[in-house]
């Protein structure tokens, strides 16, 4: 259990610039994506507008963190040895100004303090991260990109590079790190991915994040700012997975990817793999027909797991040019092919499109169909997978979709 103390912060402006390959660099536009958390009546809200853009979240005072967190103490019912405060924020926390005051006082409430993703750009000295710990903080969620300080100056505009090295150093000494890298090809992957993955295992790192670097709108650029870095293709979903998987095998690190794949947990959709198979036998019988719209790194495994359960000649699956399901956009809906849909249509919970809009799209060739929200995820993303066991993921599986089945059959056209 985790109790969020949010500092607040803006992409490029409170993490001392941005990074070349920052999802959030080259952001364009103001205008609303629509969301589910519009109202019925109009279009747009601050989820889908400020919120998705992380544009107007200014660093928050720190008396204001802090008690904030103190009033989740007062109303939460916590049990204190599954507890933690996990400091966060759209910026870098790290470059927090008043980050030590906070975990100060944190510290005398004696709960582990979670440091939330952090690049170390913030910390000039590396005692810093040495106080931190006196402080409390047990975890530390880290950008690490390269352990080279010349590719961190260069990709990740670190003014002083090996300070903030030292700093991971220090944390990883001296409390639990998940080390995370974008992987850039030609840049920080083949040897150099190496060197850092034998410097994190030797410094005491716990695990390492592998983050496939987007740069084209259907690899999650929906803010209009595509391409990050002109002339540069990202790795292929396969040769990512292949690359996260050879990692995996070389170190003695606790190795995950995203969009794919932990080695581990078998994630995502751990329960499509041969020996989970079993499992699906628990979820309910499908009796209605739908079509599930969701990206393309979903679409073969919910295919695999439909058939598994005896349920294709009701359940098609189609996937948007969306690798992830969550961030299907309106222009996502607008490109497909509607002859592919049937009379009932799930969409991914979070997608990034209104209600009503979605509707009008996919009923424009006449035919007027239901369109409804599955669960928000089907599966796990590397990042959460990597804190789980392999019990915890397939239970996270298996509660999603029999959520989805259930969904299909309240609002899919019933078959005898």
């Amino acid at each position: 259990m985790q109790i969020i103390a949010d500092v607040g912060g803006i992409p490029g402006k409170d993490c001392r610039g941005f990074c070349k390959y920052c999802y959030f660099r080259k952001v364009t536009g103001v205008d609303p994506l629509g969301c589910r958390s519009c109202l019925p009546g109009s279009f747009g809200c601050e989820q889908c507008t400020t919120g998705v853009r992380e544009s107007k979240n200014e660093f928050v005072a720190p008396f204001m963190v802090i008690n904030s967190v103190k009033t989740s103490l007062m109303m939460g019912n916590y049990r204190e040895n599954d507890l933690k405060i996990n400091i966060s924020g759209g910026g870098d926390v790290s470059c927090y100004p008043h980050l030590l005051d906070i975990t100060s006082a944190f510290s005398q409430w004696k709960i582990p303090i979670h440091l939330g993703y952090t690049s170390g750009k913030g910390i000039d000295d590396p005692q810093i991260a040495t106080d931190l710990i006196s402080h409390g903080v047990e975890e530390v969620t880290f950008t690490v990109f390269s352990t080279n300080p010349q590719l961190r100056k260069e990709w990740m505009g670190d003014k002083n590079p090996q300070a903030s090295l030292d700093a991971l150093k220090r944390f990883s000494e001296g409390c639990e790190v998940h080390a995370a890298s974008v992987i850039i090809p030609g840049v920080n992957d083949g040897e150099s991915l190496r060197k850092t993955c034998s410097d994190l295992e030797e410094w005491g790192a716990k695990a390492f994040i592998m983050m496939r670097f987007a740069n084209f709108r259907n690899q999650g650029l929906i803010l209009g700012n595509e391409p990050i870095i002109s002339g540069l293709e990202p790795h292929s979903l396969q040769e990512f997975d292949e690359l996260v998987r050879n990692i995996n095998q070389e170190f003695n690190l606790r190795v995950t990817g995203t969009p794919v794949c932990d080695p581990e947990n078998n994630t995502p959709f751990a329960l499509a793999k041969d020996k989970e198979k079993e499992y699906l036998d628990i979820l309910s019988d499908v009796t209605s027909e739908a079509t599930i719209l969701t990206g393309k790194v979903a679409k073969p495994f919910i295919e695999e797991i439909i058939q598994i359960i005896g349920a294709s000649d009701l359940v098609n699956v189609v996937a948007a040019d969306q690798d992830i399901g969550c961030l299907i956009t309106q222009k996502d809906l607008e490109d497909l092919e509607l002859k592919e849909l049937k009379e009932t249509i799930i969409i991914p919970g979070r997608a990034f499109v209104h209600d009503k809009k979605a509707e009008k799209i996919l009923c424009r060739d006449g035919i007027d169909r239901i369109v409804a929200r599955g669960p928000d995820k089907l599966s796990v993303d590397g990042e959460m997978s990597s804190t789980l066991s392999q019990q915890d993921v397939l239970k996270t599986e298996l509660i999603a979709f029999q959520d989805l089945i259930e969904a299909i059959n309240f609002f899919g056209v019933r078959k005898k």
